[in-house]
């Protein structure tokens, strides 16, 4: 009888060996692709990965407008050949912004690095603080073409399409230049962000020149409702020559007038951190320059 009790012991300490054993085999390896240790403190203060919006796709950025006391295109230094109502002042989205009193700036130069060959995606990334007026467009940038009323690229918003009482729905309507001769554009006409002189909006164009992808953003998020413009004939070109124009078209400048056309009048509103990239930026990178902006980072 003893016997079989010592051997009933043994049988439970290897039934215990074993259950032990098979935890140990099943325990998950916490990092099974050994990749080296991350430190919180590397983290710290950043935003979506980043300190600074200086920090998104630099290699890509074309042109940059700070307007940090000073209204030159700071990526070639280039100064504007004309302005009208304009003025730098404090409280910006990071530093200074550029003020507009029914003003622009106007660049009469092509800049190399929207010529033609240079120039098939794009991203234009800005913030504004600008009102519905019910009655006249705003062309917030235009990549122009000397002569023609409809310019390469037309950041153009449907201010006239609500009173200045209206803040909840901005309409933003771009449009663009086809390889075909003709235009395509977008529209936000469901979403929109919230408007107003005491805020700051952030609006973003991404163009994809590969897929003919071609994104509204306001504000972190996607709005536009007619993103895909199709390829061919239907795909952006940059047409040389090509002028700068922030805040207006050629109509909105004296001695510059293409047509009689005066559904547009020179912008009253302010603009800061005007960025150009030569890629649609992807969906993260956007969504990471509202964030730090928001931050005035």
């Amino acid at each position: 009888m003893n016997y079989i009790i010592k051997n009933k012991s043994h049988l439970c300490a290897a039934a215990i060996a074993v259950i032990m054993l098979s935890a140990t085999s099943c325990r998950k390896d916490g990092n099974p692709n050994k990749l080296p240790p991350v430190s919180p403190a590397d983290y710290e203060g950043k935003i979506d990965g980043y300190t600074s919006s200086d920090e998104i796709f630099p290699d890509k950025l074309v042109a940059y407008w700070t307007f940090d006391d000073t209204k030159n295109e700071t990526k070639t230094s280039a100064a504007p050949t004309a302005t009208a109502n304009d003025a730098i002042v404090e409280g910006g989205v990071k530093g200074k912004a550029l003020s507009l009193n029914a003003g622009y700036l106007y660049f009469g130069q092509q800049f190399d690095q929207f010529k033609t060959e240079a120039f098939k995606s794009f991203s234009i990334s800005t913030w504004v603080k600008i009102l519905n007026n019910g009655s006249k467009r705003t062309m917030l940038f235009q990549l122009a073409r000397p002569g023609i009323f409809t310019g390469n690229i037309n950041f153009a918003l449907n201010t006239q399409s609500f009173p200045a009482s209206n803040t909840t729905t901005l309409r933003i309507q771009p449009t663009f230049s086809t390889v075909g001769g003709g235009t395509q554009d977008n529209l936000n006409n469901a979403l929109s962000p919230v408007i107003g002189m005491d805020k700051w909006t952030h609006i973003v164009l991404t163009y994809d020149g590969s897929t003919g992808v071609f994104n509204i953003w306001g504000d972190g998020v996607k709005i536009g409702g007619y993103p895909n413009r199709g390829v061919g004939n239907n795909l952006f070109k940059s047409y040389e020559p090509s002028e700068v124009i922030i805040g207006s078209n050629y109509n909105g400048i004296p001695g510059k007038e293409v047509s009689a056309d005066v559904s547009f009048a020179p912008m009253t509103g302010q603009i800061d951190e005007l960025r150009i990239y030569n890629i649609s930026l992807p969906d993260a990178h956007v969504k990471a320059l509202y964030n730090l902006g928001k931050a005035g980072k």
